[in-house]
Parts: C-alpha cells; sequence; structure tokens
C-alpha cells in the first residue's frame, strides 16, 4: 500500500458538486493499494500515519501527531499511486489492485483508523471526485507498506 499524507487546516471531497466529505484540521490521505496487499499493509499505514509525528508542538517543532491533536482524517482511495510511467508515454496501472479487493482493503483501512479513535471522512470509492484542502507547511509524506517492492 501507498499513501500520501497531507498535514492539512481543512480538506473535502466533491462528488457530483455535493461535498461528501470533510474535515478541519488532520490529514489527507491518498491511499493506493497494490493487487498484492493484505490487511497486514493496511494495519501497519494505519498505525503508523495516525502516530506520524508531522504536527507543532508549542515550540514550533514537528512532534506531535494526529492522536495528539485530536485531528481528523480525510481518506479517498487513489488507485492512480500505482501509476507506472517508465515505459511510454501513458501509464500502466496493472500493479493497482482490481476494485473488488482494493474497495475491501480501503474500508478496511478506514475502520482500522477509527477504531484508534480519530474522526474519519472518506470519498466516494471508484467515484469522480474532486478534491480541495488547505496544506499546512506544506508538508506532505509519502509512505509505503513494507510489502511494496
Amino acid at each position: 500500500m501507498r499513501a500520501v499524507i497531507q498535514r492539512v487546516s481543512e480538506a473535502s471531497v466533491v462528488v457530483s458538486n455535493d461535498i461528501v466529505g470533510a474535515i478541519a484540521e488532520g490529514l489527507l490521505v491518498l491511499i493506493g493499494i497494490a493487487g498484492s496487499d493484505a490487511e497486514k499493509d493496511a494495519d501497519y499505514l494505519a498505525e503508523k500515519i495516525v502516530h506520524l509525528r508531522i504536527f507543532e508542538d508549542e515550540i514550533g517543532k514537528m512532534n506531535l501527531s494526529l492522536l495528539d491533536k485530536c485531528g481528523a482524517m480525510l481518506v479517498v482511495s487513489q488507485f492512480t499511486l500505482y501509476g507506472d510511467a517508465t515505459r511510454g508515454r501513458r501509464p500502466s496501472f496493472t500493479a493497482a489492485a482490481r476494485p473488488e479487493l482494493a474497495n475491501v482493503l480501503y474500508e478496511y483501512f478506514v475502520n482500522r483508523v477509527r477504531s484508534y479513535g480519530v474522526q474519519v471522512e472518506t470519498g466516494i470509492f471508484q467515484a469522480m471526485m474532486k478534491v480541495r484542502l488547505v496544506n499546512e507547511g506544506p508538508v506532505t509524506i509519502l509512505l509505503e507498506s513494507p510489502n511494496v517492492s
């Protein structure tokens, strides 16, 4: 699994001109799922992300986690994180999980994050979405579960 984590002061997802998910301070997480991923990959990323110390403490040092800040998370499924453009000009997405598996692991990841007591909002799986955000810092972190080669 791959994740792009962005520290935000606000973020939302719009589908067909309707806001389907929105948060104030917290993290926007774009999550990509590979065909070889399993629940252990989602467990790893959920635990890592909620404890990632990327929020500033009282002296301005990135020393606080999402849990410390009582922030929220907006999770958006993003199969294009597995786009491979090394050959040609059009990316190949063969490494991305098929939608059936991806949706199961996406929902599993969301539920794992919620199990930490985090408010989680989501987009709509496989929908055409518009993601809006205000990236604070800017802070953007890329993470992969150990399964990724």
